[in-house]
């Protein structure tokens, strides 16, 4: 499990057997990647407390969206804007077309909290900083029709496979259904004709993974060409200092592999 999907779990497991005693907290924050609602569940069973997600990024210092720190949080999603703070959701490849509630696309903020610019270097701002204030955000999500928005992916990590879209995130979390499957990157892996969706799955203790029994998981959930051509069973994930997986390192193993 990514960053603090781990230290949520495994905490919440630790006071499960007896370990720890967690009923003293009444609030958790999130931030760093969406949580499971099942996860979001537990911890709040074995504390009794709430556990909350937010958004945010050093462009906008740093926090812009979360969700209230009330009974009323939705598990799932990142929230509301801040106060002062206004969203849009538009198309990436043209910032100026708004997506309707329900449709993926890149997350736009505006508000007294952005930032006004990288120390020298102009040519990076004017990617990222738009007339009027608005940063883009690089993060894909999708707006709730009462505007509690979910993240679904970075725009840097979609795969364009066949001339679809597929966001990792999404075919990562129906692989993570399985019982077997303790965790999974999924990655576009580069191809003559141009990405093809491969899954590389870390097994569960005591589990062996079917590669087809795998495929066919995906196939009852998910459209065609989101299924992982291949699915690729490795020891362990390569994760940053703060334990999110780097897909990009997952791809360039997975490439080097085949090139043999």
């Amino acid at each position: 499990m990514p960053e603090e999907r781990t230290l949520y779990a495994q905490l919440a497991a630790a006071a499960r057997a007896g370990r720890v005693d967690l009923t003293t907290i009444r609030y958790a924050i999130s931030g760093a990647m969406t949580l499971p609602p099942e996860l979001v569940r537990e911890w709040e069973a074995v504390t009794g407390g709430l556990l909350v997600e937010g958004y945010g990024m050093t462009e906008t210092s740093p926090i812009s969206v979360g969700n209230p720190v009330a009974a009323s949080r939705r598990p799932g999603t990142i929230g509301v804007p801040f106060p002062s703070t206004q969203v849009r959701v538009v198309d990436p490849d043209d910032p100026a077309r708004d997506r309707p509630a329900g449709e993926p696309g890149e997350l736009l903020v505006q508000g007294p909290q952005v930032f006004s610019g990288y120390w020298n270097r102009p040519d990076e701002t004017a990617a990222v900083l738009l007339d009027g204030g608005w940063v883009r955000t690089g993060d894909v999500v999708v707006a709730d029709p009462d505007g509690f928005l979910r993240v679904v992916d970075r725009i840097k990590e979609l795969i364009i496979t066949g001339g679809f879209n597929v966001y990792p995130s999404e075919v990562e979390d129906v692989l993570r259904e399985l019982a077997e499957v303790q965790d999974v990157a999924v990655v576009g892996v580069r191809t003559d004709g141009g990405e093809q969706v491969v899954a590389a799955v870390v097994a569960a203790d005591g589990a062996q993974v079917d590669a087809e029994a795998v495929r066919a998981h995906a196939r009852e959930r998910l459209a065609g060409y989101k299924v992982p051509r291949r699915v690729v069973v490795v020891d362990e994930l390569p994760r940053s200092l703060i334990g999110k997986v780097l897909r990009r390192e997952v791809r360039e193993q997975i490439e080097d592999a085949d090139r043999g």
